[in-house]
């Protein structure tokens, strides 16, 4: 059925054009060279409890936001493999490619292509089935790069067929949390950030037997162990560093008044960069207006971008309104790097507030950095709202914004649930011919009747042969009855 389709519309092609032959893409529900970072939009929480592959795909979706992608890969190939039924097995084909990809390796490429034709075979109207093929060609294009010569030919065909259509923006890779310290044995004490030179000042035996008793203090009595925690992390010394790193963990277990004086303390002041990046990890755990207070001093006072991204992420932990205008405080500062400012924003897209998406909004206009601006069109299509809606329609329409820049924003429309009335009136409100292929491309994207009613008059009616052949290749993609009768009625009209 489908490549009687395909052909339906390259024959229709030929109906309309009195010139050269048309061009198309190679695979159906291709949506352009989507980078395959950005894995469609977001990588969905576990939503089928009592699923028999939920936990894979919990551990496997842990795994890959810690940027494991070879544990990651695996347990995702799993999740078909073993649980063929599952709900979760059409995507998580594509996930595995996803983390393969990430590795980056000549065979791990090969196999994430696999994966991606497995899933193509078995499950082609997987949610993630436009996404694929987009990362198939990046694949094969990578492969090719490296002197693959069956991916070149492949390559090549495609580009001969293809031609140019639009490209989706790519959404940001979101960013990695910190790794929480762990406790247990002396050579475990610290996060992975730690040092080799430092976590061997953690192996002797005094310091073993010192942390040992410290927990114990702590079990026993916490009121007793405090002033004991406070002596420790009050010293200096390098030999005291494991001792310290340890202190700050109990200190944050107690959550007494006075908690976050002391973890601040230390941010500010412990010599050992360990301890420093342990205590701004535990005052996300301290869920006060007092800790939300000591993040926000944090980053309005320290000068060490690795304290500060943490801090980032901590105060994104807290859902109350202080800890929300401390983002965006620190977003908005024109000398915070725009490695860190970009992950203020993610964190205040995440959560979805009208203050938050206001301030996105008014943020836009401020920005200096083309790649910073792209991540706020694309945060406010996340979140989603009429109003947002609004806003990325009027970026689109505006003529003093780059054309790419409007491309995206008006991606994000259609992504962002704009209403298809709104996206079908653009149509005749904008002349540029770029604009109208890119709304022809967002009309493919939606699954709406009135979608496909919008292509089907385009490919019928629009005065420009190549908006038209654009549209009968997108018709050419769908599976319903009235994309092929629309094709048959081309071909055969007089």
């Amino acid at each position: 059925m489908y490549v009687m389709q395909v052909g339906l519309a390259l024959a229709a092609s030929l109906a309309l054009a009195n010139g050269p032959s048309p061009r198309s893409l190679p695979a159906r529900g291709a949506g352009g060279d989507l980078p395959a970072d950005s894995a469609g939009l977001r990588l969905a929480a576990p939503w089928l409890q009592g699923d028999p592959a939920d936990s894979l795909y919990r551990g496997a979706r842990e795994l890959l936001n810690r940027r494991d992608y070879r544990t990651a890969a695996q347990l995702f190939g799993q999740i078909p493999a073993r649980f063929p039924r599952s709900g979760y097995a059409p995507d998580a084909f594509y996930w595995q490619a996803f983390a393969l990809y990430r590795l980056g390796g000549d065979r791990e490429l090969r196999l994430a292509r696999d994966a991606l034709r497995r899933q193509r075979d078995r499950f082609p109207k997987a949610a993630t089935n436009g996404d694929a093929a987009a990362l198939e060609r990046r694949l094969l294009g990578e492969l090719a790069r490296r002197g693959d010569s069956k991916a070149a030919e492949e390559i090549a065909d495609e580009a001969q067929r293809a031609g140019d259509i639009p490209t989706p923006p790519t959404p940001p890779t979101p960013p990695t949390p910190p790794t929480p310290p762990t406790y247990g044995t002396s050579s475990s004490w610290s996060s992975s950030s730690s040092s080799s030179s430092s976590d061997s000042r953690c192996k002797a035996a005094d310091d073993d037997m010192k942390v040992a008793a410290l927990n114990a203090l702590q079990q026993m009595d916490e009121a007793k162990a405090r002033p004991i925690l406070r002596r420790v992390l009050a010293r200096r010394d390098p030999g005291s560093a494991c001792l310290r790193r340890k202190a700050v963990f109990l200190v944050a277990q107690q959550k007494e008044p006075g908690t976050e004086d002391l973890l601040l303390e230390s941010v500010r002041t412990d010599p050992d960069p360990e301890v420093r990046r342990q205590a701004v990890f535990w005052l996300s755990q301290v869920g006060t207006d007092r800790a939300v207070g000591a993040l926000d001093s944090i980053l309005r006072f320290s000068k060490d971008p690795e304290i500060q991204d943490k801090a980032v992420f901590a105060l994104s932990q807290h859902d109350s309104p202080k800890a929300q205008q401390a983002l965006r405080a620190y977003a908005e500062r024109a000398e915070v790097p725009d490695a860190l400012k970009e992950k203020a924003i993610f964190w205040i897209g995440q959560n979805e507030s009208p203050e938050n998406a206001g301030f996105l909004r008014s943020l836009y206009g401020r920005l200096r950095s083309a790649d910073l601006k792209r991540k706020v069109l694309f945060s406010l299509s996340q979140m989603g709202g009429e109003e947002n809606g609004r806003w990325l329609l009027g970026i689109a329409r505006d003529t003093a914004q780059g054309i790419e820049m409007r491309k995206q924003a008006l991606f994000w429309a259609g992504q962002g649930g704009v209403s298809l009335g709104e996206l079908t009136k653009l149509y005749s409100d904008v002349g540029d011919r770029q604009m109208r292929e890119q709304l022809i491309f967002v009309y493919s994207q939606r699954d709406e009747p009135e979608a496909l009613d919008k292509l089907i008059e385009i490919a019928k009616r629009d005065p420009n042969p190549e908006l038209r052949k654009r549209a009968l290749f997108w018709l050419g993609q769908s599976e319903e009855s009235r994309a092929i009768q629309a094709l048959q009625d081309i071909i055969e009209q007089p």
